[in-house]
């Protein structure tokens, strides 16, 4: 009896454990800058990266709330500690939660509704890094990128340390922010908006920005494409 029941149980968990392994999403994060960044991942952690270099990190079938970002100007100190000029993490080297302002955002939710992934590039909390952000499996192929000089053109109220921050971050006024009722384009956004078309430009601007692909897609992001 006992064999039995093995032979019934076995091929249960396989399949169990192949349906978790082609739902699950590959991230490749690679730096094309010529100078080093320290990637950031939530989940995930964080790993610093030469220019060249490429972390690869796997998410859960199911994800939500997940995000990529790039942090410059860091100073390393421990085995855990980095502070860094944008994008900063609680002074973690491994990113236990969200990065500061400003920095570009690469947002995924996987295997939502009708077993899809959405995923944007976002500026909502500002610019620091050009940024790709590309299916790579599944017969998807488009995503959004961002190769724009946002900060060497950035106005100078938004101008900050290694990055070009958002007005919301600057002003923080219901206009920027959305925090409540309607809000729309200003000329802050759009500012954002014309160097980088693909990007979120304000918490509401979905229409242009949101990208699906089949849920277990694997995915590359691409700091300085």
């Amino acid at each position: 009896m006992s064999q039995f029941i093995k032979f019934i149980v076995f091929p249960s968990l396989l399949l169990a454990l192949l349906s978790i392994s082609i739902d699950a999403a590959t991230f490749d994060i690679v730096n094309n800058c010529g100078y080093t960044v320290w990637a950031a991942a939530s989940p995930g952690g964080g790993q610093q990266l030469d220019p060249g270099q490429t972390w690869t990190i796997n998410v859960n079938a199911g994800q939500t709330g997940g995000r990529v970002w790039a942090r410059t100007g860091c100073s390393l100190s421990g085995s855990n500690g980095a502070s860094c000029q944008s994008g900063d993490c609680g002074g973690l080297l491994q990113c236990q939660g969200y990065g500061s302002p400003p920095n570009t955002l690469a947002e995924y939710s996987l295997n939502q509704y009708n077993n899809l992934d959405f995923f944007d590039m976002s500026l909502v909390d500002g610019f620091n890094v050009p940024m790709s952000f590309l299916p790579t499996s599944n017969g998807c192929t488009n995503g959004p990128t961002c190769t724009a000089d946002i900060n060497g053109q950035c106005p100078s109220e938004l101008k900050a340390p290694g990055g070009c921050n958002n007005p919301c971050t600057v002003f923080k006024t219901d206009e920027y922010c959305c925090n409540s009722g309607s809000c729309g384009p200003t000329s802050y956004s759009e500012f954002f908006k014309n160097l980088c078309p693909d990007a979120y430009s304000y918490p509401k601007d979905d229409a242009t920005s949101t990208y699906t692909c089949p849920g277990g897609t694997n995915y590359k992001v691409v700091f300085c494409p």
